[in-house]
């Protein structure tokens, strides 16, 4: 670890990359089944109060005032060691388990904390670019405009739809464009004046390598349209959204995408990638959607 400072602030994308590394590192840790967790399984913890605290250090700079006040976030592991005040392992594993759960909520907790100051340091930054300029040069309000690359799940693309309608989005569905004479890749261009995609990846079709064994796979236009609007748009203003088994070409292996799942735990995600790129979300109605 280095024992060097940031010298210098970070870029609005670059705190806005670090959100979404905090933003994992809490999914994870509410994914984390202490219940099923022991002794054994310790190096899970290790690694990931490895990159908690690598993510932290690149937020604020190592032994920075900032970096003290959320370096508790990187300590999960529980020393649960106490010769003559248990006689069984299982009471041992029973106290293991209380100690990782309890730091798991402490951890959770600072990397929230964490994730506020980021914020608001973004909204500084923000604040910072808007009155540099004169009052003609304030940039233009972002598109509540949503391009919805689909497939043949009828049911993913309209549930998708009516979610962005329902919190303020105008979703940008291609078959209900008119052609205009023009070829899919023009009315592409053409209503791609978006500043976010959605593209859901469904198992649509079948494919494999010659004498392999067929897997699901999305559409190739699909597929088309997500590395379009990845070289468009970003890769941070680009979810995709995976809906079953679905075989991930090894190009998007770097992709990160979101699982659609039944519970619709999907929304809160969209919601959170559609604030990470910088629109204004009213969580209230993400929770009722």
């Amino acid at each position: 670890m280095s024992d060097t400072t940031i010298t210098s602030p970070l870029s609005p994308a670059q705190i806005e990359h670090r959100i979404r590394e905090l933003d994992g590192h809490i999914d994870q840790l509410l994914a984390f089944d202490v219940q099923t967790y022991s002794d054994n399984d310790k190096q899970t913890l290790v690694a990931l109060q490895a990159r908690i605290r690598d993510t932290l250090e690149r937020c604020f700079g190592y032994n920075t005032p900032r970096y003290g006040h959320f370096q508790g976030a990187g300590s999960l592991f529980a020393y649960a060691r106490r010769p003559g005040i248990f006689s069984n392992r299982s009471a041992l594993e029973a106290q293991l388990r209380e100690e990782v759960e309890e730091n798991i909520k402490r951890s959770i907790g600072l990397l929230q904390s964490a994730r506020a100051s980021l914020l608001a340091e973004l909204a500084d930054a923000a604040s910072q670019l808007g009155s540099a300029g004169d009052a003609s040069s304030k940039s233009k309000p972002l598109s509540r405009r949503v391009f919805v690359v689909h497939g043949h799940d009828d049911g993913a693309r309209e549930a998708v739809a009516r979610f962005l309608e329902k919190i303020g989005f105008e979703p940008v569905i291609l078959h209900e464009q008119a052609n205009r004479g023009g070829t899919v890749i023009e009315k592409i261009e053409a209503h791609g004046d978006v500043y976010f995609a959605v593209v859901l990846l469904t198992p649509d079709d079948t494919g494999c390598v010659k004498g392999g064994e067929p897997e699901p796979r999305a559409r190739q236009n699909v597929l088309l349209e997500l590395g379009y609007f990845i070289g468009r748009l970003g890769r941070d203003k680009v979810c995709a959204l995976k809906r079953g088994e679905v075989n991930i070409p090894s190009d998007f292996a770097g992709v990160v995408w979101e699982a659609m799942d039944a519970g619709g735990s999907w929304k809160q995600a969209l919601g959170r990638e559609l604030d990470a790129a910088g629109h204004a979300i009213d969580w209230n109605k993400v929770m009722r959607a």
